[in-house]
């Protein structure tokens, strides 16, 4: 990658992409500067693993092709009009704020400007995320490959038209909230059998991301891959029924339209 990439900001998530371009080598850490008003923590993540910190945002603007606002969505509209004087078409801005459109940045910053729009999920932190891609209609396709291949160094990627992003939200975003939840509930049960924790934290969890693999990789439906365990008269079709009883599915499907209203009242805020 030739460009060089600004940071705004440098949460969790803005280290785990820094981080991730570094560790798979799409971008040089010289390539790579970073303001945060924390400037100590800049400054450690420079010594760590040697991007450059800088002292204000003025100094992002001044040398990045592609600048990152990750930034809380409540100050993204300062941030925005805080750089906007500095910014030039040529430029690519990409937002990981969430709840914040494409739409609002437009308002504080103007038309005709390479916008975009990132929604991507903790696993990140460890390189195994799922970002959507949302950008504007000034974003080229060799830009947005770009972008593309920043993300897919994070785990994975695909490129969503803007109207999904709740969609996004529910099954990606804040998924692995529910993922946790059911790793947390398989675990307490094989606690309840007589396994130590941590031991069932580690079968819970290897089997989770074994089974997700499998979709993965043999692009069999999920529905053929369950009925593969399920032995006739066995104790996994017993265990199935269960869930059925209890409503398993249907809970899952209520609390992710829940979580999917909730996202687009927050972006009508």
């Amino acid at each position: 990658m030739k460009q060089h990439i600004g940071f705004i900001g440098s949460g969790n998530m803005g280290t785990a992409i820094i981080k991730g371009l570094v560790s798979s080598k799409v971008a040089k850490a010289s390539q790579i500067s970073v303001f945060d008003i924390q400037l100590d923590k800049v400054k450690a993540l420079s010594k760590e693993i040697g991007i450059n910190a800088v002292e204000s945002q003025d100094k992002i603007m001044d040398v990045a092709d592609i600048i990152f606002l990750a930034v809380k969505p409540n100050i993204m509209g300062k941030v925005l009009s805080d750089i906007k004087a500095k910014l030039t078409k040529k430029s690519i801005l990409v937002s990981i704020a969430a709840g914040v459109t494409i739409d609002t940045i437009e308002k504080v910053i103007g038309k005709g400007y390479k916008i975009v729009r990132i929604m991507p999920n903790t696993p990140a932190l460890v390189n195994m995320g799922m970002s959507s891609i949302t950008p504007n209609d000034k974003v080229t396709d060799s830009e947005l490959k770009v972008i593309s291949t920043i993300f897919d160094s994070l785990g994975r990627s695909e490129v969503v038209p803007e109207y999904l992003i709740h969609s996004v939200v529910g099954v990606s975003g804040s998924a692995p909230a529910y993922v946790f939840m059911f790793i947390e509930a398989m675990a307490d049960a094989a606690v309840l059998a007589g396994m130590p924790r941590a031991q069932a934290y580690t079968f819970a969890a290897q089997t989770v991301m074994g089974s997700a693999k499998m979709v993965m990789e043999t692009g069999k439906h999920p529905g053929e891959l369950k009925d593969m365990v399920c032995s006739p008269g066995g104790t996994t079709i017993e265990a199935v029924k269960v869930l059925e009883e209890k409503g398993f599915r249907a809970a899952v499907i209520d609390a992710m339209i829940s979580c999917m209203d909730k996202s687009e009242a927050l972006s009508n805020k």
